[in-house]
């Protein structure tokens, strides 16, 4: 158990590692939310009603996981590479066990894509965004961030695992970020959508997260149990089943 956990730390380590070396991709990753929240938000809250007052602050938790999502679901692609380079074949072919190979990097890619948790929050402050100043429930945010995106990583690295093109890994990748996004409450309420579309958001896990995250950090609430259990479900089936395909990354 205890070498288990220390090879999920080392991936999570290597990860930070490379965002230390490498600062001008979390730059260029966040010039999109930035632009979400900055122009498109502030923008359309002078142009629509929906029932939302601040609509800035409203959509500042859908463009976080808009855009932490995306950088999840991409993160796969960096195995496709490591498959190609012999990297990969010898990390399974190491004592360490599938489930932490998965759950390691799973974790890694969620690290990395929860850097735009501070970035979009920020950049919508600026803009005159209100969140809350209770320090802890901003914590427990960032950890629904990383929480979430860790199934969103683990579904990257199975579609890394039976795609072998590069080209169709992030082909599939656009096709499922974007309906994701707007199939979700992460820029209108459940309330204003069209029957077939909410029926979706319902299955979305995205709902979920954005729902959790914008009740901390708008609203100070913390009833976000009915989300995690809907996460942690994402979480659970996304993880096992990346663990059973992913000797398919190699064959």
């Amino acid at each position: 158990m205890l070498r288990a956990v220390e090879s999920v730390l080392a991936m999570v380590e290597m990860e930070l590692r490379r965002l230390r070396h490498d600062p001008v991709e979390i730059a260029t990753r966040a010039i999109q939310p930035v632009l979400w929240v900055t122009v498109f938000g502030v923008v359309m809250a002078h142009r629509i009603s929906i029932g939302v007052q601040d609509y800035v602050s409203f959509i500042a938790p859908g463009v976080v996981f808009q855009s932490a999502t995306f950088m999840a679901l991409a993160y796969g692609i960096m195995m496709v590479f490591e498959r190609e380079s012999g990297i990969l074949k010898k990390l399974l072919s190491s004592p360490i066990p599938r489930s932490s190979v998965v759950i390691g990097r799973s974790l890694a890619g969620a690290v990395r894509a929860s850097t735009q948790y501070i970035i979009v929050l920020a950049s919508a402050a600026l803009v005159g965004a209100r969140f809350t100043g209770n320090i802890p429930l901003l914590l427990v945010g960032y950890f629904i961030v990383v929480y979430t995106c860790t199934g969103f990583t683990a579904l990257s690295i199975l579609i890394a695992s039976t795609v072998k093109a590069r080209e169709r890994f992030m082909g599939i990748v656009g096709a499922i970020s974007m309906p994701l996004f707007f199939t979700s409450n992460a820029l209108y309420p459940l309330d204003i959508m069209p029957e077939a579309i909410k029926l979706l958001a319902m299955v979305n896990p995205l709902t979920y997260a954005v729902n959790a995250l914008r009740k901390l950090v708008l609203f100070s609430d913390v009833s976000i149990l009915e989300d995690l259990a809907a996460l942690t479900l994402f979480n659970a089936v996304s993880l096992l089943v990346a663990m059973r395909e992913l000797d398919k990354i190699i064959e």
